[in-house]
């Protein structure tokens, strides 16, 4: 059995949830998202911890241009893999309360975006990896235009003009690396084992990197976030900053620094200021917001930049750090928009200033609050806290002080977090939340679900850091083996 499964079974679901109607659709497509995770597990089963790449598939798909559909599953593209399947039957079970118009293109949509994103974390093809990049924006668009708030044609025009344009320079990369191959292949061993020049390789940095930046986002490419997080349909707000983001992170770790080493060494310290600059901005930013759902998306780009900064520290626990906490990131940014989910359909308003006293009317919702907000603040003992310390750990042996202040994500995130909690779900109710009704049925179970991971991984973190481990020590010291005889 091969990668290839995962890539198209969720284009396959997509066609047959459009044969449904409505109510029916739902249950569609959860039957397929868990069928895909059942096959994930499969693979997570017979996995072997090392560098390897397994599962693998590699065919001819356009050879006269040198292009081959070729895929395959290592410990970085592993976790990765157990992201998306994890958290796409999840967001799934997030829409049963809703009603959509139109609801089984909304469901094949989310199944058609999820092979984008499979494809592009298990990619071993340039021109693969730029196809699947793309198969993941256009179903989102789609969503966010269709099934999105008041403002949601301005603001995708502006998401999808950032996207688009990134998109446009990762292309250019990708070909001029094809150009320069022997063969004129897109393979991506064939990419590594290039030898180019100081310029050459500051061009191909650049043109991938604001690709990656932006859809990251890192500051200050991050402008199209909040109002893109803010106007998206729930599910289309967890896709994106649970799983989608992931894209630019992943992109970054596999084809950005090991493609242009002396790219990254030139210009290493400037990303590495602005990671640390998205940090305390964000934050500061996020302290100000009246609305659950922009705080929580500002949130989310200070948590990134510190990711950014672990990995641009490049050192074997800066890299281990951010792939724990891709994981960990996405379960409590799903968790978080979940529960300002519950809340705005109960409350019809995310204004966190007209509420209080929850916590009385509805305690089991209290602690799935809680648990979600502590595994945020990357609180000891939950996932949140496992990620952070690897991350904080490799931009301390990068620079001191870049990690002094990249560890007020942590300081900020705690003040901002707990006070919105306070401000949310204690003191006395009011007439806009004395009647909140305590969560149920699928909402017990998603937030159960996502409580349970956040504290497992937090106890007992190993088996995933064992994982990517191989993996990620074997690019980390490969790729700085380059750094040994670059001059720039």
């Amino acid at each position: 059995m091969t990668v290839s499964i995962l890539l198209f079974l969720p284009i396959i679901a997509a066609l047959v949830v459009l044969l449904f109607k409505n109510e029916v659709a739902k249950h569609v497509a959860l039957f397929f998202a868990v069928v895909e995770l059942a096959i994930a597990l499969f693979f997570l089963s017979g996995f072997v911890a090392d560098a390897s790449t397994q599962y693998s598939i590699d065919v001819p798909w356009i050879p006269t241009v040198g292009v081959y559909f070729s895929a395959g599953i290592d410990g970085i593209s592993m976790l990765m893999v157990l992201l998306t399947t994890v958290l796409v039957p999840l967001i799934i079970l997030t829409t049963y309360k809703h009603e959509y118009k139109n609801a089984p293109a909304f469901y094949a949509l989310i199944l058609f975006m999820q092979a984008g994103l499979l494809t592009v974390f298990t990619a071993l093809d340039g021109f693969l990896f730029y196809v699947g990049w793309e198969a993941a924006l256009i179903p989102i668009y789609f969503i966010c235009t269709l099934w999105g708030g008041e403002n949601r044609i301005r603001i995708n025009i502006k998401f999808f003009i950032y996207t688009f344009a990134g998109s446009l320079f990762m292309l250019l990369g990708i070909i001029f690396l094809y150009l320069q191959t022997p063969g004129k292949v897109y393979d991506i061993h064939a990419f590594y084992n290039l030898s180019l020049d100081a310029a050459h390789q500051n061009w191909v940095f650049w043109a991938f990197f604001i690709a990656f930046a932006i859809k990251m986002p890192l500051f200050p490419f991050h402008t199209w976030q909040p109002d893109t997080y803010t106007e998206a349909p729930s599910a289309g707000t967890m896709m994106l900053s649970g799983i989608m983001l992931k894209m630019g992170i992943y992109g970054v770790i596999r084809w950005l620094i090991p493609n242009a080493p002396v790219g990254f060494l030139q210009w290493q310290n400037l990303v590495m200021i602005l990671s640390v600059i998205g940090i305390v901005y964000a934050s500061l930013i996020a302290f100000n917001q009246k609305d659950g759902k922009r705080l929580v998306a500002y949130s989310s780009i200070a948590h990134v930049g510190l990711i950014a900064a672990g990995i641009f520290a490049w050192t074997t626990q800066g890299v281990q750090g951010a792939m724990i906490q891709m994981l960990s990131h996405g379960i409590n940014v799903v968790g978080m928009f979940f529960i300002w989910d519950i809340i705005s359909r109960r409350l019809n308003t995310r204004d966190i200033s007209q509420m209080g006293g929850i916590a009385k009317v509805a305690p089991n919702f209290s602690i799935a609050f809680l648990i979600i907000v502590l595994g945020t603040v990357a609180l000891p003992l939950t996932n949140g806290f496992v990620g952070e310390f690897l991350l904080l750990k490799g931009v301390f042996h990068y620079n001191i002080w870049f990690a002094a202040v990249a560890g007020l994500t942590i300081i900020f995130g705690a003040v901002y977090m707990l006070r919105m909690y306070k401000n949310v779900m204690q003191g006395e109710t009011n007439a806009v939340t004395v009647a909140f009704a305590d969560i149920d049925g699928s909402e017990k179970l998603v937030l159960g679900i996502i409580c349970v991971l956040i504290i497992a991984i937090g106890v007992y973190p190993q088996p995933l850091l064992h994982i990517s481990e191989a993996a990620v020590t074997n690019l980390v010291q490969t790729v700085s083996a380059k750094f040994i005889n670059s001059k720039f």
